[in-house]
């Protein structure tokens, strides 16, 4: 029988092993809408299932910038800083281990992609992307542009972390499907620090691509904006 999910937390339990990879997110913004378990299951590796929130999980756009990445802890130059969206749906595996799963990962080197998806299974793309970000009386504002997305926020004032900004942002793994079943891959980092944020503008196909249309038709029903944080990779094992 699976393990109950086990208990959540804003502080991440230590790193196992050596480190894989360092990475800087940066400038993230997360927006999420609310659906149906049920409707997400068909999409999660085996040995997971839909983590909830109530009696709900969350289909997630998050684009931002990766800053920094490195190889085990050497700089990768020029190829290790590019801009990131992903989609992105909340697990739990038959140990009770929470985690996310990446529908899409679309980046903006033509050369990352295939490297990493080689290394760990995830399925990133190549995507054409910008980034602005600009300020006047009316507050600070982001704009990330995508083919197939353009998502543009106001931001407002930091704010404590809600029980659903920890549900949806303290996430220590990765659950990633494999030829030959499930792998899981731990990260952490220190605590989001959150901002409210306000969509002025959502046009995206993203998340209609990855088998949720009409989605992003609604408002998000969680949003929140990060100046980002510090994150570190163990290698993969074998869910």
């Amino acid at each position: 029988m699976p393990a109950p999910a086990e208990p959540l937390t804003p502080d991440a339990p230590p790193l196992p092993g050596w480190v894989l990879t360092t990475q800087h997110w940066r400038d993230l913004a997360f927006l999420h809408w609310a659906v149906d378990p049920a409707v997400v299951a068909p999409f999660l590796p085996p040995r997971t299932r839909p983590d909830t929130f109530g009696d709900r999980t969350y289909v997630g756009l998050v684009p931002f910038r990766m800053v920094g990445l490195t190889v085990g802890r050497v700089p990768v130059p020029h190829f290790g800083t590019f801009l990131e969206t992903n989609v992105r749906l909340y697990s739990v595996d038959d140990r009770g281990r929470r985690g996310v799963v990446f529908c899409s990962l679309d980046v903006d080197r033509r050369l990352v992609s295939p490297v990493i998806r080689a290394a760990i299974g995830a399925p990133y793309r190549s995507a054409r992307m910008g980034f602005t970000g600009s300020g006047d009386e009316t507050g600070d504002t982001v704009t990330y542009d995508h083919p197939e997305s353009r998502v543009r926020l106001r931001l407002g004032a930091p704010r404590e972390a809600t029980p659903l900004d920890v549900f949806l942002s303290a996430r220590w793994a990765a659950h990633v499907r494999r030829r030959r079943g499930t792998t899981y891959v731990r990260n952490r980092h220190d605590p989001w620090p959150l901002q409210d944020a306000e969509v002025l503008e959502l046009d995206d196909h993203l998340v209609a691509r990855e088998g949720f249309p009409g989605l992003t038709d609604r408002p998000p029903d969680h949003v929140a904006f990060s100046r980002g944080v510090f994150s570190e990779f163990s290698r993969p094992v074998r869910v």
